[in-house]
């Protein structure tokens, strides 16, 4: 645009003022290409390098690979055999797909039911040692996005002395850097911690810069955007409040095709009271004519269906197993309304698969598939037939949506 063309000349807009910093810019700093953090602030001097029995290879979440004061690739660069890759799902890793073909030289360093103490495998560590790097959550959707890792022994272990990681809060006290764990499972693997400790002069000595430079900045503080506190999803909240008094609940029905006239009728029932684990069951002779299909998708013997119990006494059964402030959990509202058509008194529900989709904010799928990304290694089922199998579905997303961290919600405006 020309001098005074859009404009009356020698009359300047805000548009075209000059912009003038209210401070100085900070120049560019100079990065260190191997640690990949400013030369100013570079550990690389106070890197080891140490052979070790066990290789370690590092799964990264993507969004800790960006974080400036992670510490998997400390660790990486003091080991010459180990390995780093980032992602969230490593099914088409290759190296992963060969490692697991030998589970019994393998390990995963994380936290679980059937866990072993490193100092155990002093004798016979494994050859490999898979190290998970990425925040609490971030490290669990790896483990649940890729199966192959749930197949493979666990290490667990309780650090010799609280994190020295004070520039990051970590979510509990036993909980360390990537770094930490690496020094704490290879020192008693392999039962020498001076040796591995030499890692940690690195992450001290980053751990240090980084609150020196904190307290010298002279730079203007950054401006924090004040939000209102969160709030909790009410369907959450609802699920935690009813915790104990919580019965999960799966029915199956013996359904006809559409146009045959005949409405579903409950066959098999089953119901376990989370705080307690007591069970119900109840399967149930058809009082109408079985569908040719039932038995196949029941998966049960159609003898054991029509030799199954009378309708009235198993709705007494199932009363007295209730108590009056139990509340249902269902994954959807089939098998309450099976209940319900059958009789049953009315009771009030919390709808899983609902609730499921708010917070995980996808499409649910069948209880099964939902279980499954949660826990890749089903539960083994404490009754038989397609409704053992989804109503330990049922639990097992229960307690997931029980624990979840994804609990709240932007707070109305």
């Amino acid at each position: 645009m020309g001098e005074g063309q859009g404009t009356p000349a020698g009359r300047a807009t805000a548009a075209c003022r000059p912009w003038r910093p209210c401070h100085k810019a900070r120049p560019v700093r100079p990065l260190c290409l191997r640690c990949r953090r400013p030369q100013s602030t570079c550990y690389c001097a106070h890197l080891p390098q140490l052979e070790t029995r066990t290789r370690v290879v590092f799964l990264q979440h993507p969004r800790e690979a960006r974080v400036a004061i992670g510490t998997a690739r400390m660790a990486h660069l003091s080991l010459p055999n180990s390995e780093l890759y980032q992602g969230v799902d490593f099914s088409d890793l290759e190296r992963l797909q060969q490692l697991a073909k030998e589970p019994s030289k393998v390990a995963v360093l994380f936290p679980g039911e059937g866990a072993v103490a490193p100092e155990s495998l002093r004798g016979a560590p494994p050859e490999v040692l898979i190290v998970i790097d990425g925040t609490w959550n971030q490290a669990k959707k790896v483990v649940a996005r890729n199966p192959l890792l749930s197949q493979l022994p666990r290490v667990g272990f309780t650090p010799r002395r609280p994190s020295n990681y004070r520039i990051r809060s970590e979510p509990a006290e036993h909980c360390v850097s990537t770094i930490e764990a690496v020094v704490e499972t290879l020192g008693a693997m392999e039962g020498d911690f001076p040796r591995f400790d030499t890692m940690l002069k690195a992450f001290e000595h980053m751990v240090d810069t980084q609150l020196r430079y904190t307290e010298d900045s002279d730079a203007p503080p950054r401006r924090r955007l004040r939000r209102a506190p969160p709030r909790v999803l009410p369907q959450l909240q609802a699920l935690r409040d009813a915790r104990e008094r919580l019965v999960l609940l799966y029915a199956e029905a013996n359904a006809h095709p559409e146009g045959a006239g005949l409405e579903p009728e409950l066959m098999h029932l089953t119901a376990r009271r989370l705080s307690s684990g007591e069970t119900f069951e109840a399967v149930l002779a058809p009082r109408l004519p079985l569908a040719p299909s039932t038995p196949l998708h029941l998966d049960l013997a159609e003898a054991r269906l029509r030799a199954g119990e009378a309708l009235q006494p198993a709705l007494e059964r199932w009363s007295h197993f209730l108590r009056p402030d139990d509340v249902l959990a269902a994954w959807g509202p089939f098998s309450l309304q099976l209940l319900l058509r059958e009789g049953a008194g009315p009771r009030e529900l919390i709808d899983l698969r609902r609730l499921y989709t708010l917070v995980h904010k996808q499409r649910a799928g069948g209880v099964e598939d939902a279980a499954r990304r949660s826990a890749p290694v089903p539960e083994a089922p404490w009754t038989g037939g397609r409704a053992g199998r989804r109503i330990v579905a049922t639990e097992t997303v229960a307690q997931t949506l029980l624990g979840s961290q994804q609990e709240t919600q932007a707070p109305a405006a």
